[in-house]
């Protein structure tokens, strides 16, 4: 196994789930967990093939109440290919006796392979290899080929090359109880003599999805037709072809799949999107090309080398090419957003949260389209999010803490506690502070890319909007001279109200105050770059006048900041008059105490009463904001703030956190990097692991944690190699660990195509050649300009 591979070299149903998320490849458009051809869903494997945005709905009635939730939709799998020898049993793995398994996903080429060498009960050997794409360039188009070998027995083998349309939602066990069958199925045929048609819709939201499956037999190179017949079952096809084999002569099966949905653009429908494509396309191997130099130039762009040290390279390279699957250049002509559990699995229904805010610094800097589209997701979705805050009594646009098709919100009204076996009601959707990611995106993206277009046209009605939102939400405080914003929740999903509290919700969370003061800033900052005629139209349409700019101003110096113990910035108002909780005690009990919540909750408890979080918070805004930012904001506010506070407020949190969130890794370690550099190292490690080792015991299953591989590599770009946007300026400051080995990577910066190479508190950054106008960099408090084709190491070298 190298840098560029994952690997495992044995078959453990215990593991495998694990394994087919790990396994899944993807284009933008479409991915397909890593599952074998012959398996079905069970309590060991489950084939899921999703397309983003494929969204529809499904009620239940659940303890009495009726709920409905809207899920992306498990499509028709177009993997099922087993054989059979001689008229016996098909082939299941867990059925013969396995004398050597290898499954191995190569990063670099997005291929992914298996090799399995069996004798079955009749005392055959057979040796199975599998190669599978789903094509990068030509984004409708999946393949696999299969290889079989009689090592020791010549005879009749029966290949099955099927389409499967009675699948369902059951990816997630706690979903389970609920309603998951979301497709219909509607025409199952022979589209000519080697194809297979399937389509389906949703019983919902009536989109229609087609498969089509090309199957082709090659004894050596040598295309033969064999026997081939035709199945047919409610919402499932096959062709079963019969070819005989002789002992070490290898059969070939190619298969190859188009997949077309209703919601694709420039096709008349998608059945006959599926057909003609399938009647132009190449062979596997034909295809294999474009596809391995399509991930070629998207490696060019996202090129992470760290010297010496390949095991962190390697999963490194692994959290970039989950990321690239989920969003790529494939999904720039689409309307979707940044699903947290990626395209690999069910969980959290495949919505759209606040977990794009640590997936865009990776696009931002190498996809700026792909950005560019997905917060095009969000402006298309701004309608909706007025309405919302509308319904709700505030102004401007209140984003949903969970978004699919429409922008509405989609959290769910009530969960279930695996714990304790009961439903709760969920209150998450106060998470207003979704708004402040969208904002921050929006302006991050700008600062990236310098794209006035976008900020003119789209971004800055999206930020202003949400500036008018958090002002409406801001009630003046006359006993303080202050303004509050009550009933939220900030990121810490373990609070969600105060003790015995009638109402949920949660009164002057910091990290929502301090970054609502950031958004109202922005859009100051946003008027003042609008071309004139467009500030005209804007604030005539938006309805904005002097008087409400006046006040955002005045709100943005006046918002109020919880404090407690000589400085500490509150998590929110009242919390320092919370319990401790007995930390020792209930990991003696437990053991993992990450969901602390349902711990408490099966013990009729609550962590609203403790001084405890699932990821604190506060922390955020050190994770957001520069040391010298907050305490610029915090002044702004009133606040005079000692940064000789923060490492007290850092391990006043960390010591009161319980890591629930695979995120909680990423913002210790970030927070940590500057202060404590071996116990930041740690908390990395473990964000790194978080998916490949599967630390939150059993949830890589339903699908990968997104933002935590994402943000794991900001991790390394952003704080340990000190690169920032801010300003116009491509800010340096790198701290580089030494353990870590010599950083070089690439990436783009307002048109420029930069190399930058790291090692401890030194850079050196190279510009591709180029016509675009130099770029600022700062250094340890010094401008330089950086034209193309330049280079510049900071520090300067020593001259003699």
């Amino acid at each position: 196994m190298t840098a560029w591979s994952l690997g495992y070299e044995d078959f453990s149903p215990d593991e495998e789930g694990r394994r087919e998320t790990l396994c899944t490849l993807g284009n933008g458009y479409l991915a397909t967990r890593g599952a074998a051809p012959e398996s079905r869903a069970d309590e060991i494997h489950y084939p899921g093939t999703y397309a983003a945005g494929c969204y529809n709905r499904l009620s239940d009635v659940v303890d009495g109440h009726r709920i409905e939730n809207e899920s992306i939709v498990n499509l028709p799998n177009w993997l099922p290919l087993t054989f059979r020898i001689d008229g016996g049993p098909w082939f299941q793995l867990q059925a013969v006796d396995v004398l050597e398994h290898r499954q191995e996903l190569d990063l670099r080429r997005g291929v992914l392979t298996r090799m399995v060498r069996f004798r079955d009960a009749a005392g055959r050997t057979t040796y199975l290899t599998q190669r599978r794409f789903v094509h990068m360039e030509h984004q409708h188009l999946c393949g696999l080929q299969t290889t079989i070998v009689a090592e020791d027995w010549s005879g009749r083998i029966d290949v099955r090359s099927a389409l499967d349309g009675t699948v369902e939602n059951t990816g997630v066990e706690r979903y389970r109880k609920l309603s998951g069958r979301h497709l219909r199925p509607l025409l199952a045929e022979a589209a000519d003599d080697e194809t297979l048609l399937l389509v389906a819709e949703t019983t919902q939201s009536h989109l229609r999805i087609a498969e089509a499956a090309r199957t082709r037999l090659f004894a050596g190179d040598r295309l033969v037709h064999g026997d081939r017949s035709l199945v047919i079952e409610p919402g499932w096809i096959a062709h079963e072809l019969a070819i005989d084999i002789g002992r070490d002569d290898p059969v070939t099966i190619d298969k190859l799949v188009a997949v077309y949905t209703s919601r694709d653009r420039g096709i008349s429908e998608p059945a006959v999107a599926v057909t003609n494509l399938l009647a132009r396309a190449g062979s596997f191997d034909e295809l294999l090309e474009p596809h391995v130099r399509a991930w070629a130039r998207m490696w060019e762009r996202s090129s992470f080398e760290i010297a010496d040290n390949e095991d962190i390279l390697r999963i490194v390279r692994l959290h970039l090419f989950h990321t690239l699957q989920t969003v790529s250049l494939n999904s720039v002509d689409l309307d979707v957003g940044v699903p947290p559990r990626g395209l690999h699995g069910e969980a959290y229904r495949g919505h759209v949260l606040w977990d794009e805010l640590f997936v865009f610094p990776i696009l931002n800097l190498r996809f700026p389209l792909v950005t560019r589209t997905l917060l095009r997701y969000r402006y298309l979705r701004l309608a909706e999010a007025r309405w919302a805050a509308q319904e709700a009594g505030y102004s401007g646009a209140m984003y949903p803490w969970q978004s699919g098709s429409s922008g509405r919100e989609e959290n769910q009204k009530i969960h279930l506690n695996p714990v304790s076996g009961r439903w709760v009601p969920d209150t998450t959707h106060r998470q207003r502070h979704v708004n402040i990611a969208i904002a921050y995106n929006v302006w991050q993206h700008y600062q990236a890319t310098g794209d006035d277009e976008f900020i003119v046209h789209y971004g800055a009605e999206m930020i202003l909007d949400i500036a008018r939102f958090w002002a409406s939400a801001a009630v003046y405080d006359h006993a303080r001279d202050r303004y509050v914003i009550r009933g939220v929740m900030g990121p810490d999903e373990f609070h969600t109200g105060y003790p015995s509290a009638p109402e949920d919700g949660l009164d002057n969370n910091a990290y929502t105050n301090v970054m609502a003061a950031w958004v109202l800033l922005r859009a100051r900052d946003v008027l003042a770059i609008l071309p004139d005629l467009r500030r005209a139209e804007l604030t005539e349409t938006l309805g904005l006048t002097p008087e409400e700019i006046t006040r955002w101003d005045e709100i943005s110096r006046k918002l109020f900041v919880p404090f407690h113990d000589g400085g500490i910035i509150s998590q929110f108002e009242g919390y320092e008059d919370l319990a401790e909780l007995d930390w020792d005690g209930y990991r003696e009990k437990f053991g993992d105490i990450q969901r602390l919540d349902r711990i408490l909750e099966a013990e009729q408890d609550s962590p609203n009463r403790y001084k405890a979080s699932k990821q604190a918070d506060v922390l955020m805004l050190f994770y957001l904001l520069s040391a010298d930012e907050l305490a610029e904001l915090l002044e702004h506010l009133g606040y005079p703030f000692n940064p000789d506070v923060i490492p007290r407020t850092i391990d006043y949190y960390l010591a009161r956190t319980s890591g629930g969130s695979t995120l909680s890794n990423l913002v210790n370690a970030w927070v940590l990097a500057r202060a404590n550099r071996q116990q930041a190292l740690g908390y990395l490690l473990e964000a790194l692991d978080s998916d490949i080792h599967d630390v939150q015991g059993g949830t890589t299953a339903e699908g990968i944690h997104l933002a935590a591989m994402a943000g794991s590599v900001d991790v390394l770009q952003r704080c340990f190699a000190g690169v920032e946007i801010r300003g116009d300026t491509l800010r340096l400051d790198p701290d580089w660990p030494e353990e870590l080995g010599v950083l070089e990577f690439t990436m783009r910066y307002r048109a420029h195509l930069l190399t930058l190479r790291v090692a401890g508190k030194q850079v050196r950054v190279s510009a591709r050649p180029g016509v675009q106008p130099p770029i600022r960099l700062a250094y340890d408090g010094e401008i330089i300009e950086l034209g193309p084709g330049e280079a510049v190491e900071l520090p300067p070298p020593a001259t003699g």
